[in-house]
């Protein structure tokens, strides 16, 4: 019998929501056959099979939330091995509150067990229900697709690390893991940690609101799903422990706006429409270039310059905010970072983009311009060392040649990490990005 777990869809994921089975009990499975859906805090992923056989047992059914990483969530047999000898039926789904709150738990429940709700120990979770005779020829190497995807990132052998999954399956967290200890060579730091419980993360509940003075029954609890407990999490985490500091500047955009409508004049029979926000995408991408000491993100190993701008644009979501990212800004036309900027917002609303999709990046944006916000500064989205928060464009007073005059101003603030970005570099790349707004035509050049 070969255990399905829980997969780790990024590199952050804890838990996520086990949405839909794509078989049933009793289905042959190849590998590479998407047999389920998860939604994570971020996006609903496809999960492939990676081993193969027949379906024996559905351990957690469709629809339960708070599953944890590694938890079992099916069992597959060979084709010459017989069929388990509990009945379906019997195999108790675990309870989603079951599954936040504690180990997992044990899959299926024996006769005469004490029904759910009663106290009863659990047996731990088990890395494989029974260990496979090994075929004879070269030894096949499992790995989980996010696991692959990582270690090439890295540029890592799979065959130097140890699985922890079933049969030997390498799984993202052994990777990160085997980074860890190469960056550390050997130290303590190698070792995953432990997840934080949601009592030690998040100390602040109802009963802390009326101890605060607030009275009982006069609000509603809204309870928190992944996106937000993720949100909460990493922002906190930012504003506590990176040193930020915000460089504000006004820029004249009419130049800018009337390139924009000249451009779109001329993309109409392409079906394109460029944005402010694409042009303000490409400035950013073009600034980091003439400045790349800004394109940089802290590790406790050194300052990372990185090679291309990847910019990370934030786009709200029904219960939070995603950050889809456009690879190599600065090698991209306008028609096409608007191109895949329609494309990446879109399936960012439906929750169908891929955690290549929305994690890394060198630099973040947003922009509040649209639902009139003036000017506002944004926390830093690690590893970004910056973001970039642009406000609404408006008609101010301004003085040219000691003579008042009128212009579409628009209000943008730099949030530096004050341990990559200094104030100098910082008041450099705005230099550049001023000069890029306020005669677009060099962003054509």
């Amino acid at each position: 019998m070969i255990d399905i777990l829980m997969p780790a869809l990024s590199p952050t994921m804890e838990e996520g929501v086990l949405a839909k089975w794509n078989v049933k009990i009793g289905d042959a499975v190849q590998a590479g056959d998407v047999i389920a859906e998860i939604e994570t805090d971020k996006a609903t992923m496809e999960v492939e099979a990676v081993d193969e056989g027949v379906v024996d047992a559905i351990l957690i059914p469709a629809g339960t939330e708070g599953v944890k990483v590694n938890t079992p969530i099916a069992r597959l047999r060979a084709d010459q091995d017989q069929a388990s000898p509990v009945k379906a039926q019997d195999h108790a789904p675990i309870h989603a509150e079951a599954t936040a709150t504690s180990a997992p738990a044990v899959p299926a429940l024996e006769k005469g067990a004490p029904p759910q709700g009663a106290v009863s120990a659990a047996r731990p979770p088990a890395q494989a229900t029974s260990t496979p005779v090994e075929a004879a020829g070269p030894k096949r190497l499992f790995a989980s697709p996010l696991a692959r995807r990582i270690a090439s990132q890295a540029g890592l052998s799979l065959a130097s690390i140890a699985g922890s999954g079933p049969r030997g399956r390498i799984v993202a967290a052994d990777v990160q893991r085997f980074q860890a200890a190469e960056r550390a060579h050997g130290s303590a730091k190698s070792a995953a940690p432990a997840a934080t419980p949601a009592s030690e993360a998040e100390p602040r509940t109802a009963s802390t609101l009326e101890q605060l003075g607030v009275k009982p029954g006069s609000y509603d609890l809204m309870p928190l799903d992944g996106m937000r407990r993720t949100i909460a999490r990493r922002m906190t985490d930012s504003f506590r422990d990176i040193p930020h500091f915000p460089l504000t500047i006004d820029l004249e955009i009419d130049r800018l706006l009337d390139a924009r409508s000249r451009l779109n004049t001329a993309l109409e029979k392409q079906g394109v429409k460029v944005s402010v926000n694409d042009l303000v995408i490409k400035a950013c991408a073009l600034a980091l270039k003439a400045e790349p000491e800004a394109n940089a993100s802290y590790t406790p190993e050194g300052i990372a310059l990185h090679h291309h701008a990847d910019i990370a644009v934030a786009v709200a979501i029904d219960g939070g905010l995603i950050t889809p990212i456009i690879t190599e800004a600065e090698n991209r036309s306008l028609a096409d970072i608007a191109r895949i900027m329609k494309d990446l917002a879109e399936r960012a609303r439906a929750r169908k983009l891929k955690p290549e999709e929305f994690q890394g990046g060198t630099f973040s944006l947003s922009n509040l311009g649209m639902m009139g916000i003036k000017s506002f500064a944004s926390i830093l989205n690690e590893p970004q060392g910056c973001i970039l928060s642009v406000g609404a464009g408006e008609r101010r007073p301004v003085v040219r040649a000691d003579q008042l005059a009128v212009a579409t101003v628009m209000t943008v603030t730099l949030t530096c990490d004050h341990r990559v970005v200094d104030g100098a570099i910082g008041a450099r790349w705005l230099t550049a990005f001023k000069g890029l707004i306020e005669d677009p035509i060099t962003m054509l050049a």
